[in-house]
């Protein structure tokens, strides 16, 4: 095999983030930039001579360029094989799902999940390891210091150029690469979960549902489960045709940015059930007509509701939800006698509670809900469950939920994002909470005694890890909660997530919107923080 080693300079500190590295475009095609990141993730996941990696995107600008290089790369560095999605498509939950089946070594996925795309927008990649899921700390952490001193990276002398196009095996020097479908694996996955049969019967009927690809990943997915397989009408598919920007949208699945669905099901002739999906297809919003399903709410449903799905008929083992997320899920646990875990934000401190088989669901406020079946969150798997739940149970999404919330009571709860705000004012607003600890403590506020302040820290129940300073809390007697986070997904400054929950009982006072119920919260959470002074901000980006 011909291997060219060549010398490249450190990454300078550009720390990956939980979600891998997230940078634009342009920052990606600097020479050697991503082949530097690349040699960080093989020089520090172990021997995997002879084995398989899995190679897979979003479809966003660039991807072809990186899967090519990735895969010389691979080759030079000894993978006997490598599995990559056809047109180098793979959404991250199918991803999951193909480096499970086919026992691979690991995968490196190629996405900026939510954010948008296109030559100046946003690029990025990660690792993920054999279970599937993201790769954890301690090997994050180890990637992170081999990029601040790595000198040199492998690549073939001679780049070989792999079709992508069609489904086939190729040599490139002593490596395998197979092109693979992309859609096959992960539908034959979602049809061995859910009541197809079911659900096929539902969308034959007068009922009407509209799926929103946003032009993302869930494109060709969604034509093949929904359509092909469940004979959803091609009119209830929108936006289906993956494109490298996006069409030049924000592909994230809320209230804000899949504007063009939330019309259509606020409108005058709204179908009865509406979603959407992000850019890698790993996040989900539901919609009935007229209506808005939270995210932590549907994690409650779908625990609450899981015996109507084939997989989940004999029950599951347990809830897991991370710490933003509101309580409804514990609520459901409770009622179910099962364990509800609570861990930071970051799909990867799910893993080793599937993996030891105690929690199936997982579900995180920023609109991803999942369970065992893969080791990240999947957006269709969503969308079919909650099709599953209406087939079976034969009532409107708003029923359901207020249903839901008549037995365990409503979370009322909103999350406010205020989005690209300079790092050292984000910061500011940090220290301020911080620094408010002791005076706060048992205090009144909002009309609520507050109970403790705290930074939220985590040990790992299975493997004892501790992770500190994931969110500050503001926890009331009453079980009301402000919550603020510093966010990573972003590739520009800082994105400040305020989060606000308060708890009713009374059926009578449940009814209210979420914003006027979070009212006083809302300004508490001003005079805690003085937000909008240090940021300059008069109101968030996003609320959901």
């Amino acid at each position: 095999m011909n291997i060219n080693t060549q010398a490249t300079t450190p990454f300078e500190g550009q720390k990956p983030g939980t979600s891998g590295l997230r940078k634009k475009v342009k920052v990606f095609q600097q020479p050697g930039y991503l082949e530097n990141f690349v040699q960080s993730v093989f020089d520090s996941i172990g021997d995997f001579q002879g084995q398989t990696l899995v190679v897979g995107g979003d479809g966003r600008f660039f991807n072809p360029e990186a899967i090519q290089i990735i895969i010389n790369m691979a080759a030079a560095n000894g993978f006997a094989r490598v599995l990559v999605g056809q047109n180098g498509i793979l959404s991250t939950p199918a991803a999951s799902c193909v480096i499970r089946k086919y026992g691979a070594f690991g995968g490196l996925i190629l996405s900026a999940s939510h954010n948008p795309a296109g030559p100046d927008e946003d690029f990025g990649i990660k690792y993920n390891i054999a279970n599937g899921g993201p790769a954890p700390e301690k090997i994050t952490d180890a990637i992170y210091a081999k990029t601040e001193n790595i000198n040199a990276y492998k690549t073939l002398a001679t780049p070989i150029h792999v079709d992508l196009s069609q489904q086939a095996i190729s040599q490139v020097a002593e490596m395998s690469v197979e092109v693979i479908d992309s859609v096959s694996d992960y539908a034959e996955l979602m049809q061995s979960l859910f009541d197809f049969d079911a659900i096929r019967t539902l969308l034959a009927s007068d009922f009407r549902m509209c799926f929103d690809a946003m032009h993302a990943v869930t494109g060709p997915y969604a034509k093949v489960i929904l359509q092909d397989m469940l004979g959803a009408s091609t009119d209830s598919l929108i936006n289906c045709t993956p494109l490298e920007d996006f069409g030049g949208g924000h592909p994230d699945p809320n209230l804000t940015y899949a504007k063009e669905l939330v019309d259509i099901l606020y409108g005058e002739h709204a179908p009865d059930f509406g979603a959407a999906s992000d850019g890698d297809g790993d996040r989900n919003m539901i919609l009935g007509k007229h209506f808005f399903v939270t995210p932590s709410d549907s994690l409650a449903i779908l625990a609450a509701n899981a015996k109507t799905a084939p997989a989940y008929k004999a029950g599951i083992a347990g809830i897991a939800r991370s710490m933003p997320t509101s309580g409804a899920a514990d609520r459901v646990a409770d009622a179910l006698g099962l364990d509800c875990y609570e861990t930071p934000t970051g799909w990867k401190f799910f893993g080793n509670l599937m993996d030891s088989d105690k929690v199936t669901l997982c579900g995180e406020e920023s609109f991803g809900t999942g369970s065992n079946h893969v080791r990240e969150k999947d957006g269709l798997w969503a969308v079919l469950f909650w099709l599953n739940i209406l087939a079976v149970r034969g009532q409107s999404v708003e029923n359901i939920v207020t249903e839901h919330w008549k037995k365990f009571g409503r979370n009322y709860y909103s999350r406010h994002d205020y989005e690209a705000v300079p790092t050292d004012a984000a910061n500011q607003v940090m220290e301020h909470v911080r620094g408010q600890f002791k005076s706060l403590q048992g205090s009144i506020l909002a009309g609520r005694k507050i109970q403790t302040c705290d930074d939220f820290s985590y040990t790992d129940p299975v493997d004892q890890s501790v992770s500190n300073n994931q969110g500050i809390r503001i926890l009331f007697e009453d079980g009301s909660r402000i919550i603020f986070r510093l966010s990573g997904t972003g590739t520009q400054g800082a994105t400040i997530r305020l989060y606000l929950e308060s708890y009713e009982g009374d059926v009578s006072k449940q009814g209210m919107d979420a914003q006027d119920a979070l009212a006083d919260l809302i300004i508490a959470s001003e005079s805690i923080s003085k937000l909008q002074h240090f940021t300059n901000r008069s109101k968030p980006t996003v609320i959901t």
